[in-house]
């Protein structure tokens, strides 16, 4: 999907909400990150929402921006070069 295609979906699904009340996160695998959040983390994850980015880069963008400029919790870090597909979540 492409960057701006997904920044106008969590833009849409904030709404009217304050941006602090999400986080946002990017993943190679989000079932196994939603489990992470949901079991390991106990946070809910019933308002879940994911979109596959174009590239990492993409990914990557998106995610920092909304943390630094949106003040979304999360936080930029991990390695994922080694992977090929990268999701944006939102919960």
């Amino acid at each position: 999907m492409k960057k701006s295609e997904i920044i106008a979906a969590i833009e849409k699904k904030v709404g009217s909400t304050a941006y602090s009340i999400w986080r946002i996160g990017i993943t190679n695998d989000p079932d196994e990150r939603k489990r992470y959040w949901t079991e390991t983390e106990k946070q809910s994850t019933t308002s879940w929402s994911q979109w596959q980015a174009d590239s990492l880069a993409d990914a990557q963008a998106i995610e920092s921006s909304f943390i630094n400029e949106k003040k979304m919790k999360g936080g930029t870090g991990g390695d994922m070069s080694a992977y090929r597909t990268a999701y944006v979540y939102v919960f």
